[in-house]
């Protein structure tokens, strides 16, 4: 059984494939990516897909079992995007699709959710047995913010005391190899988050203590949120989105205390801390 994965030369699909390769002989693997020059480290057989390209698409399916479709990055491009790679499996014949979604794309407040939801909607009407793995938050997505933190005194955002269930990105490629190499998971939705659900505030305490400066949590309104990330030199349109997740995130969008994660991977997810242990630990390496 060959088993394809998009998105592969990306940070989670690189984990995928590196853990899958424990699991499943490497030639039953085939990576698929837009540069087959990024692949080359991967170990697999990779192929060219280009997600806006269809005519790459069905010749990268070709001879692909099961298919993990890791969302793709571009948000504003991705139903169109996914949608071009669902065509081109049902040509390809793939068997199964294995998708990863957003934490309750179905009720989500996130603006990234849309896109989430018209995709789950295709693949339920796409013919093709799948299986849908609602990825919450890495916890990964905040340890970008942690240097800024350090530099400027204070952990800044706009999610107040909203309930955050982050998880590892490592435990997230866990899942998708348990439901790629298990069985019973067909037809099957997955609301994947964290064990341990911590604020913002718990977050900025547990860098103050691990870096033994006072790193306070500061809340912002949502404009002034966007602002300080626009100064930052984020691109204006990505910062008023981020700071709009911190305003979902407020209202409980990123909470989950199902543990449907862990059960799926039989360990604990990994604890917020010990990620933030290990992104300290890589900046003063890299210093």
């Amino acid at each position: 059984m060959k088993i394809g994965i998009t998105g592969a030369t990306g940070q989670l699909g690189r984990l995928v494939v590196s853990k899958l390769k424990n699991k499943v002989s490497a030639d039953n693997l085939v990576a698929l990516a837009r540069s087959q020059q990024k692949g080359a480290g991967l170990g697999v057989t990779v192929r060219e897909a280009d997600y806006t390209k269809p005519e790459t698409l069905s010749r990268a399916l070709e001879g692909i079992d099961t298919l993990l479709l890791i969302s793709s990055s571009e948000v504003g491009q991705r139903a169109t995007q996914h949608h071009n790679i669902i065509e081109a499996a049902k040509k390809a014949g793939v068997k199964w699709i294995v998708y990863t979604s957003l934490l309750h794309a179905d009720t989500s407040s996130l603006s990234l959710a849309e896109e989430h939801r018209q995709t789950e909607a295709e693949l339920k009407q796409s013919g093709i047995p799948y299986t849908i793995l609602r990825n919450g938050w890495y916890t990964e997505n905040y340890m970008g913010s942690v240097q800024g933190a350090l530099a400027g005194g204070a952990f800044i955002g706009s999610a107040g005391e909203g309930e955050i269930s982050s998880a590892s990105r490592a435990d997230f490629a866990d899942a998708a190899v348990a439901v790629l190499t298990g069985e019973g998971h067909q037809g099957k939705t997955y609301e994947l988050a964290g064990d341990e659900a911590y604020t913002l505030s718990d977050l900025a305490a547990e860098i103050s203590r691990q870096t033994g400066k006072d790193i306070p949590y500061k809340n912002l309104p949502e404009a002034d949120y966007a602002a300080a990330l626009a100064g930052f030199g984020l691109p204006e349109g990505l910062a008023y989105a981020i700071a709009g997740w911190d305003v979902a995130a407020s209202g409980g969008a990123l909470y989950d205390n199902g543990r449907q994660l862990s059960q799926l991977i039989g360990h604990p997810t990994t604890p917020m801390k010990e990620t933030l242990a290990e992104a300290l630990k890589a900046t003063q390496n890299a210093g």
